[in-house]
């Protein structure tokens, strides 16, 4: 494969991709993503290889036509040049083979590989290692990055009040009392809980390789507390150094009596969730739909009559819309097109984001350590938060199960 065919079928496939994304068709964008992938690992392994190749087969070539001479028994020798060249390479050889590395022969060429494996054969393996790292997909839903801040640093627990509703005016006759109309408040406990993680490493694995792993595990540390927390916002159990979860029964701002039961995705699910929330006076417009992957999906695959598609999904990530309606892929949520998920399960849930309030009780503190295990030459790495959580406001999200 040329550089010219190279770009051409990349050219395709982006073109493939685009055009699953513009239609909501999520698989296919990532199969084309992953075939893109795989296309560009290629190219750069073949592009290597032949520049490498070029380089040896050039130099040795070289040494082809270096003048020969005849010494005095007439056995035909090289010239000192030539002579001292070989030698040079003869040393290479050595110093690789000394080194624990394989010398790979093709014709004239000698490769020298980056380092061997002797299996129980004794066939020496060449083992090739990359000196970058590849990401894997996303694990942490935007959804901690949308729910409301309260920034309470230092503290210990917090009470957010809010409005749970208010009265009615009544008809009064002259002289009566007048009509009892009070505003209903109520407050949601937030409580600090503890959120920590650890890793430990080789002293090895931070002076050996030519790949960054300490790095990438320093920042492993905080993706895991993220990790954590937002799948906490939905389930989190609401007791003792937990955070109160929007699915919680702890989550005492919302009337368990709102919940919605759904027991299968149709064409008319997200219209039964979207005008199900909210008051009796409006059609709420600002909320976010939190959901599976998985029931995503089921949204995209529904078909009219015509089969044709009942839903415009645009996904972009860990978000998107559906029909203009927001959502947010959380993968707490247990799927309601799944046949193992049970009866009463909770799947969704859909309102308004600054309804959930997260309050950071300190900032993330990661620390790396080389005293702890000194002896066996381990680095220790370690990040903690004080955070809380609970919906603070009433019936500030409509929570759907499975029915």
């Amino acid at each position: 494969m040329d550089k010219k065919e190279y770009l051409a079928k990349r050219k395709s496939l982006l073109a493939e991709a685009e055009a699953a994304l513009n239609s909501g068709d999520i698989e296919a964008y990532e199969a084309k993503e992953k075939e893109i992938q795989a296309l560009d690992a290629k190219f750069e392994e073949m592009a290597k290889a032949k520049a490498n190749a070029a380089a040896l087969q050039g130099r040795f070539q070289n040494l082809a036509n270096a003048p020969a001479v005849e010494d005095k028994q007439g056995v035909i020798d090289k010239t000192e040049d030539q002579n001292s060249e070989f030698m040079k390479v003869a040393s290479d050889r050595g110093k690789a083979l000394k080194a624990n590395q394989s010398v790979k022969y093709s014709a004239n060429i000698i490769v020298p590989q980056n380092a061997v494996t002797l299996t129980s054969t004794g066939v020496l393996v060449p083992t090739r290692e990359s000196s970058t790292l590849e990401p894997t997909f996303n694990e942490v839903s935007s959804l901690i990055d949308r729910v409301r801040i309260i920034n309470r640093l230092g503290g210990e627990s917090f009470k957010q009040p809010y409005v749970a509703g208010y009265g009615e005016g009544e008809y009064t006759e002259d002289d009566a009392d007048y009509a009892e109309a009070d505003p209903a408040f109520g407050l949601a406990q937030i409580n600090k809980a503890k959120v920590t993680a650890y890793s430990e490493e080789d002293e090895g694995v931070l002076k050996l390789p030519d790949v960054d792993y300490d790095a990438e595990i320093q920042a492993g540390i905080r993706i895991a507390l993220r990790k954590k927390i937002t799948r906490q916002i939905l389930i989190g159990a609401g007791t003792t150094n937990t955070l109160t979860g929007i699915f919680s029964a702890n989550a005492t701002a919302i009337d368990a009596a709102t919940d919605k039961s759904i027991a299968a995705i149709d064409e008319n699910t997200l219209d039964e969730i979207v005008y199900s929330y909210g008051g009796d006076e409006d059609v709420e417009d600002a909320a976010v739909l939190i959901l599976s992957k998985a029931d995503l999906k089921a949204f995209v695959q529904l078909r009219s009559a015509q089969g044709n598609r009942i839903h415009r999904v645009v996904a972009n990530g860990n978000v998107g819309t559906i029909d203009g309606i927001p959502f947010i892929i959380n993968s707490a949520c247990k799927p309601i097109s799944s046949a193992t998920t049970a009866a009463g399960d909770y799947c969704m849930a859909y309102g308004s984001l600054s309804g959930y309030g997260l309050a950071i009780f300190s900032d993330i503190d990661v620390q790396r350590s080389t005293d702890y295990k000194f002896k066996s030459g381990q680095i220790a790495h370690r990040g903690s938060i004080y955070v809380g959580g609970n919906v603070i406001r009433k019936n500030g999200f409509l929570r759907i199960k499975k029915g």
